[in-house]
């Protein structure tokens, strides 16, 4: 089932999210927190962690300078965790960092992964991709 919608949620003191709870029984006991490309956290199943990885490195050859920087990348920014009784998780500092998060955040569904992005970052992403979106959906033949 796809990961969708846009909630508004906050951090608490000790940098936790409280996953929305339509997707808890999705995620299951532990998900992986990611780096993402974007200035956002991925959230993800292990399992569908490993397939995106899988398929990003997928048609390259691993002992290419790509390939191996790309895995290191994947690897290096990823960081296997609990969903507590709660249902929060604990976001790691440098994620945080990374996503420019300090308190308020928009969790917001991506079909396989949630993201996490900084309130003010994905009110600009959102509006970008409002505006783009014509001409994305153009530049593959969908119909608009």
């Amino acid at each position: 089932m796809a990961l969708l919608g846009t909630y508004p949620h906050t951090l608490d003191a000790k940098n936790r999210l409280t996953v929305p709870s339509r997707f808890r029984g999705l995620l299951g006991d532990q998900v992986v927190l990611a780096k993402a490309i974007e200035p956002c956290v991925g959230v993800w199943t292990p399992e569908a962690y490993d397939t995106f990885v899988e398929a990003a490195l997928g048609q390259l050859n691993p002992l290419s300078p790509q390939a191996r920087n790309l895995r290191r990348y994947f690897s290096a920014n990823a960081f296997l965790t609990p969903i507590d009784g709660a249902g929060r998780v604990m976001v790691p500092a440098q994620l945080l960092e990374h996503a420019g998060v300090t308190k308020d955040v928009v969790v917001n569904g991506n079909d396989t992964c949630l993201e996490i992005w900084n309130r003010e970052r994905w009110a600009q992403e959102s509006e970008r991709l409002t505006a783009d979106v014509v001409d994305i959906t153009a530049a593959f033949g969908l119909p608009s």
